[in-house]
C-alpha cells in the first residue's frame, strides 16, 4: 500500500508540529504539507492531492467550516478530520453534512488521536484492498462491531483487562511486520512487561503468533504477529 498522504491545516505552528509528531508514529502515513490559513490549504490540496486533511476551524482568513463546501467542490475524494477547539453544534452539524470523517476537540491527547487515525487507516486499507464486497466488508468499513469479542473474552485471567487487550490487538493489526513487547508498550504508554503479558495471552489463545528474530548485532528479539 502506498503511503497515505496527509495535509495539516492549522494556524498555530506549535500545534501543527505536535500533530505531525503524532503522525510520525504511523508508518502508513506521510505528511506532504502544512497550511497556516484557508488560502494555503486550498493551494496545498491542489498541489499534492492528499488522501487526508487534518483541518482546524479557526484560521486567520476564514473558518475551516466555511472551507468545507469549497473543498468538497474541488477535491471531492479527500477525507477530512477536523481538529478544533470549536464545540458549537452548528460546526459539528456542518461537518457531518459535508462528510467529515471525524471530529476531534482540542486539546487532543495522543491516545485519542491514535484511535482516530487507526480507524481511518483501517478504512483506507479496506477501500484500497481487492477484498470481495460482502456484508462483513461493509460492517468493517462502517464500524459495525459484532459483540463476539465481549463473549470471547468473558472470564479473562487475572491481570488481563478487556479494554487494554483490545488496544493491543488493534496495534498489532495495523503493524503486520510484527512488533516486540517493548514496541507495543511504547505505543500504548505501558511497560514492556505489561505489554508482554497481554501479547503472551493472545499467543496462548492463538490470536497472535510469536517468532524469535535476530537483529543486526545478533541479539534475539521476540516479535508478535496477528493471526488473520
Amino acid at each position: 500500500m502506498d503511503p497515505i498522504k496527509v495535509v495539516i491545516a492549522e494556524d498555530d505552528f506549535r500545534v501543527a508540529e505536535i500533530h505531525e509528531k503524532f503522525l510520525k508514529r504511523f508508518t502508513e502515513v506521510a505528511v506532504v504539507g502544512r497550511a497556516l490559513n484557508g488560502e494555503q490549504t486550498l493551494q496545498i490540496l491542489s498541489e499534492h492531492s492528499p488522501d487526508l486533511l487534518l483541518l482546524d476551524v479557526y484560521m486567520p482568513d476564514m473558518l475551516g467550516a466555511d472551507l468545507l463546501p469549497l473543498i468538497r467542490e474541488r477535491f471531492p475524494k479527500v477525507s477530512i478530520i477536523m481538529i478544533t477547539a470549536a464545540t458549537e453544534k452548528s460546526f459539528i452539524e456542518k461537518a457531518l453534512s459535508y462528510g467529515v470523517d471525524n471530529y476531534l476537540i482540542k486539546p487532543v491527547n495522543r491516545e485519542k488521536f491514535n484511535e482516530v487515525m487507526l480507524d481511518y487507516i483501517k478504512k483506507y486499507s479496506l477501500l484500497s484492498s481487492k477484498q470481495e464486497v460482502d456484508q462483513h466488508y461493509v460492517d468493517q468499513l462502517f464500524g459495525h462491531k459484532k459483540p463476539k469479542m465481549v463473549k470471547k473474552h468473558t472470564g479473562l485471567p487475572k491481570g488481563i483487562d478487556e479494554i487494554t487487550l483490545g488496544k493491543v490487538k488493534t496495534i498489532l493489526l495495523h503493524q503486520k511486520q510484527g512488533l516486540s513487547a517493548e514496541e507495543v508498550g511504547n505505543e500504548m504508554g505501558v511497560s514492556r512487561i505489561t505489554a508482554r503479558r497481554y501479547l503472551e495471552y493472545l499467543t496462548s489463545i492463538r490470536e497472535t503468533k510469536a517468532e524469535v528474530v535476530y537483529g543486526t548485532v545478533g541479539r534475539p528479539e521476540r516479535k508478535y504477529y496477528p493471526i488473520m
